[in-house]
């Protein structure tokens, strides 16, 4: 459940576009707040609400330099996120699904169904 709940925060931040759009821009390399907030219509603040969350999630590092923050992709989150979501669609032996039919406590609806086919 742990990772459930990691990995969907990290889903919920991305849900926002702007906050999909800013990772998109670092995919490319780190960027000083300055040159993020050059491509949006948004106030400093809010720059900082959304970059908080995206830090927060652990999707984004953020490094101070003098008055300016740079803001580079957590390349560690990004490869287990997408492990995780390869993981969650893809059919496997440890499924979560296949816990309880293991121990014979199918769903009664998919059994009348079996007997019916």
């Amino acid at each position: 459940m742990e990772d459930y709940l990691k990995y969907a925060r990290i889903f919920k931040a991305l849900g926002e576009p702007k906050r999909a759009m800013i990772v998109d821009m670092l995919s490319c390399g780190e960027l000083c707040a300055c040159m993020i907030l050059e491509k949006f219509e948004m106030s400093q603040s809010t720059l900082s609400h959304h970059m908080k969350l995206l830090c927060e999630c652990g999707l984004v590092k953020a490094r101070e330099q003098g008055k300016w923050t740079y803001y580079s992709l957590d390349m560690d989150t990004i490869n287990s996120t997408r492990q995780f979501l390869c993981n969650i669609t893809s059919d496997k032996e440890n499924c979560i699904c296949k816990e309880d039919a293991d121990r014979g406590k199918g769903c009664d609806e998919c059994d009348e169904n079996d007997e019916n086919d």
